[in-house]
């Protein structure tokens, strides 16, 4: 059961000092039988007029911030220490409902997936989903497995994790006819195609470990990190990074989960004063383990 340390820092840098409205801070990791939440710290400078903690409609940890003076600089600086038990990754038997695809859920649980197998984004000429039926096989039903890890690596292999520094993240069609994308576009590439074949899956956002196993090749963790959860019968919700052919839990710590990307920003808020007035950000983030040193 690996410790692992998070720290992240962000600081916005202004000309001169401005006013700051509401801030939505989503760092703290999300507790689950595969990851216990040991310690969390949130110090923010300059100090917030009020400081409090709601759970989200997903029970995401959510802290709201305001202020109520100006500054020339505002940081968010998070420190947690988590507990990590990675699952194994995951074995369906053809006893099991939906070792082939296509399958039914629950009656009990249908109701409650339904956000989750209703594509969000537009398909007008049918592309995506000719694209997730891809994964098909031509004759007799599919194994789930099979749909679900070869998207995984399949999107690792044909498509260019490039970083992208306009805010949110672009339609499925885009990163499907760019072959390009950061991992949230690829997160929720994967996520609208699945829905398409009407399994459920919903955006994760989160931290991915990378250090001390630089050998893996990994992307798209320089800041946070983005991938898939799907849910299966008796399997329940499975984690699925097509950022670096990831199954499992391995390598990657759950911080939200969402319906839609924009319901799981790490970070957002505004401030008061002219547009020329913003400088930039510096983002600073290291995940270590228990007896590795933070890089500077």
């Amino acid at each position: 059961m690996p410790l692992l340390t998070i720290h992240h820092k962000t600081e916005y840098r202004y000309t001169h000092p401005v006013a700051f409205g509401e801030h939505r801070i989503m760092l703290r990791p999300r507790d689950g039988h595969d990851l216990r939440v040991l310690n969390s710290k949130l110090d923010i400078t300059p100090p917030p007029m009020s400081l409090r903690y709601i759970h989200d409609v997903f029970g995401n940890s959510v802290a709201i911030a305001t202020f109520d003076e100006r500054a020339t600089t505002l940081t968010f600086d998070s420190t947690a220490t988590v507990e990590q038990t990675p699952t194994d990754d995951f074995a369906l038997t053809p006893d099991d409902q939906a070792y082939f695809y296509p399958f039914l859920y629950d009656v009990e649980e249908f109701p409650d997936l339904i956000q989750f197998i209703r594509p969000q984004y537009g398909d007008p000429q049918g592309e995506l989903s000719a694209w997730a039926r891809r994964f098909l096989d031509a004759e007799g039903p599919t194994p789930t497995f099979n749909i679900l890890s070869e998207m995984t690596h399949g999107i690792r292999r044909r498509f260019t994790y490039r970083k992208r520094h306009a805010h949110g993240t672009q339609h499925p069609l885009d990163t499907l006819q760019t072959g390009s994308g950061t991992c949230r576009d690829f997160a929720l590439l994967m996520i609208e195609a699945l829905r398409q074949l009407g399994i459920a899956a919903r955006f994760v956002s989160g931290y991915l470990f990378v250090h001390g196993d630089r050998e893996r090749g990994y992307v798209g963790g320089g800041s946070t990190h983005a991938w898939v959860q799907v849910y299966l019968p008796s399997a329940g919700w499975i984690e699925f990074d097509p950022t670096n052919g990831i199954v499992g839990s391995r390598d990657l710590v759950r911080v939200a989960v969402s319906r839609d990307p924009r319901q799981a920003i790490p970070l957002h808020g505004t401030y008061l004063g002219s547009a020329d007035a913003y400088l930039g950000m510096d983002v600073n983030i290291n995940v270590i383990s228990a007896g590795e040193r933070a890089e500077a």
